[in-house]
């Protein structure tokens, strides 16, 4: 008889493959006791994979005060399915079904995908298992109950929203640029509303809104919380806003009661309320309706003018002076023109183009990529893939900025409990927040500086469209293919009688003209 031995197989660090896990987290509403259970929620599974021998934890993904009725506003659920789309992520651990989605469409859609992925998801709280698949059924009841609940408290805050504007004492949760709140009532902020005020003087002055817009940032002055940048949409809304005059018309915009939830313009769907002497007013009921007569006559004008936009409009960049080239007619045929060299050609030496001749350009630019594209995208594609997973694999250090920055995040919750209770004074809740908000910042440097392959998945992804309507061309075009133009182009510069096209992902093709 042959005598067998045994040889036991030994493990070695190449051949142990952990199980790559993500966890994802999100608290329903910025109220502070949520925002500590967001706070711990990020804690607990930072150090759940401590010790774990066949599992390792590669992201945290946490929304912050945001709706789970529709994935579309969670950034950090979107990054996530990212990621998943990307070979990241083989589990995901998240706390509860309504902590992952309180709509059930989305929900199971989301699990569908993540499975033809090979990716599963742990509900702790439900002890569900999506690489069951008899727990799909389980996911559609349980979804079904949290996107019934998640309706059925949005119903009721409507309701007490609504009756408040009825008598007259609905104050919104953000006050618009110019007022701050004070005890639950809006009150003129000394500083931001004489920015106001200037902006009601420029405009009645005969200054145009885009002139406004680019005065206060020449200025160094940031919008409200969000501190962007002025544009002429911000500078008109505040022009239209009749709560500068004292005055409150309620319920402008209204939501959808079926999910997924939908802000829309009220258009005379649901009863409006205008109050008067709700608050001090910033301008005179006078000046605002002036300012609101002129924005009349202004968008009749507008609408008079526009005409649909010319898919070259505001494509087209000189190579020489770097200005933007716009379209005119001479003798029925259509040209494109710097418009330095229009106000003088000293100004720039460039020369106008045909139109004709740019398209016909894309359309050979086009067949040569319809006809290469294997031997070029395909190649450029794999080896910018290659590079991003190898600079993914093994990085620890924007996990551990990650836990860092949600350590901070709940120091800061801490302390507005603290003073909200009286144990911490404003002086020492400032300083303290100050110095939070300066280690957040730098964190946020960090992060930056360590997340830079966002911007090469970003190209992936272009590269994948770009090769996607390449291969869906079945033959070469004969003409110029707007559709096509659309999608794949995003700019084009005119430089010594050479046409450079710009596509996604940042690869530049050129055709002599």
């Amino acid at each position: 008889m042959a005598n067998v031995t045994v040889i036991a197989p030994v493990k070695t660090e190449s051949t142990i493959h952990k199980i790559r896990c993500a966890a994802y987290c999100r608290v329903s509403s910025s109220s502070e006791d949520q925002l500590h259970s967001y706070a711990a929620q990020v804690k607990f599974y930072g150090e759940k994979f401590n010790d774990s021998d066949n599992e390792e934890l590669i992201d945290i993904y946490a929304d912050e005060g945001i709706t789970g009725t529709s994935a579309d506003k969670r950034t950090e659920f979107q990054r996530l399915i990212r990621d998943c789309k990307r070979g990241k992520i083989d589990r995901i651990y998240t706390k509860s079904l309504s902590r992952f989605a309180r709509n059930t469409k989305e929900c199971l859609n989301t699990v569908r995908l993540l499975r033809e992925l090979g990716i599963t998801i742990i509900f702790e709280k439900e002890n569900i298992d999506t690489a069951k698949n008899t727990d799909e059924l389980m996911i559609t009841i349980m979804g079904g109950l949290a996107q019934e609940e998640s309706t059925s408290i949005s119903q009721n805050m409507r309701w007490s929203v609504r009756k408040r504007m009825e008598n007259g004492s609905f104050v919104q949760s953000v006050p618009p640029y110019g007022y701050v709140k004070k005890d639950e009532k809006l009150a003129v902020d000394p500083e931001t509303s004489e920015i106001v005020k200037d902006i009601f003087r420029m405009y009645l002055g005969g200054v145009g809104t885009n002139t406004i817009a680019r005065i206060l940032n020449d200025r160094g002055i940031l919008t409200g919380m969000y501190q962007k940048k002025w544009n002429h949409k911000i500078v008109k809304y505040i022009l239209s806003n009749e709560k500068y005059t004292g005055d409150s018309l309620m319920q402008k915009t209204y939501k959808t009661e079926t999910l997924p939830m939908v802000q829309k313009r009220n258009h005379g769907e649901y009863d409006q309320y205008y109050v008067e002497n709700t608050h001090e007013g910033i301008i005179s009921k006078a000046d605002f309706q002036k300012v609101q007569e002129m924005l009349s006559v202004s968008a009749s004008k507008f609408h008079r003018e526009s005409t649909r936009k010319h898919i070259l409009g505001s494509m087209i960049k000189c190579g020489e002076c770097g200005s933007t080239y716009k379209r005119k007619c001479n003798n029925g045929k259509y040209y494109w023109s710097c418009i330095e060299h229009d106000l003088s050609s000293q100004n720039c030496g460039s020369k106008p183009v045909a139109e004709e001749a740019i398209m016909q350009a894309f359309t050979s630019m086009g067949n040569k990529l319809i006809q290469h594209y294997k031997e070029i995208l395909l190649p450029l594609r794999r080896n910018l893939q290659e590079l991003n997973m190898r600079r993914f694999s093994g990085n620890t250090k924007v996990l551990n900025i990650r836990k860092d920055m949600a350590e901070l995040k709940e120091q800061r919750h801490v302390i507005a409990r603290l003073r909200k209770r009286g144990f911490l004074d404003e002086k020492k809740y400032n300083e303290k927040l100050i110095e939070l908000e300066s280690k957040m910042a730098r964190l946020d440097r960090e992060l930056k500086k360590h997340t830079k392959t966002d911007s090469e998945d970003e190209t992936l992804e272009q590269l994948d469209i770009l090769i996607d309507c390449f291969e869906s061309q079945s033959s070469i075009m004969s003409g110029f293919n707007e559709k096509l133009f659309g999608m794949i182009v995003e700019k084009m510069i005119i430089r010594n009688n050479m046409l450079e096209f710009l596509l996604i992902s940042g690869i530049v093709f050129k055709e002599r003209i």
